[in-house]
């Protein structure tokens, strides 16, 4: 694709909580939940976001491929015609088992709806695994995902984007921490 002469409005959103972070955020503690999903609290926080979502009349919307950023993405784009496209460089640094996604035929499976096709099979980060079974990313990695993806949406031809991602990536991608469900404004760097 071509990139666009003039810059888009991308927005970002954070997933709503997930599994992991319920008992993380209570403990410290990796509670072992592997493509951890979204909790009662995460769907709400989502459906929350969908007014301010719907208000942006985005035209296209890219996931992440983990689960809980997936169900955020459905939920905050129902009702809206609009694409919803996977794409897994902003995918969450790997750092704890909720980090370790699932085959493109299992999240076929759980959302028809989408395309996991282009995936490869293991589209997450797969190192040498700690104690805990987690292959952590080494930080250089991630720091080439988060360039790599800001060039990918750099040469996207749609004015407004929306993208459903993570805390640690989106926390490089902007230099700011975001809540569960937070929106937040992002503009591609120029000369990208």
């Amino acid at each position: 694709m071509t990139p666009s002469t003039d810059s888009s409005t991308v927005h970002l959103l954070r997933h709503g909580q997930s599994a992991f972070n319920a008992v993380f955020d209570e403990t410290g503690r990796d509670p072992l939940v592997f493509d951890a999903p979204l909790t009662p609290k995460g769907v709400a926080q989502a459906e929350e976001a969908a007014d301010g979502v719907r208000r942006l009349a985005p035209e296209l919307v890219v996931t992440s491929p983990l689960t809980r950023a997936v169900q955020t993405a459905l939920l905050v784009a129902g009702g809206l015609d609009v694409p919803i496209t996977v794409e897994a460089l902003h995918r969450e640094h790997l750092g704890n088992s909720c980090d370790i996604g699932r085959t493109p035929r299992a999240l076929a499976e759980d959302f028809p709806g989408l395309d996991f096709g282009h995936l490869p099979e293991t589209w997450w980060y797969s190192g040498v695994p700690d104690e805990r079974g987690v292959p952590v990313e080494p930080e250089a990695v991630l720091q080439e995902r988060v360039a790599a993806f800001t060039d990918w949406v750099a040469r996207r031809p749609e004015r407004s984007i929306l993208v459903v991602g993570h805390a640690v990536f989106f926390s490089r991608l902007v230099h700011q921490h975001m809540r569960n469900a937070e929106l937040r404004e992002w503009r591609v760097p120029a000369g990208v």
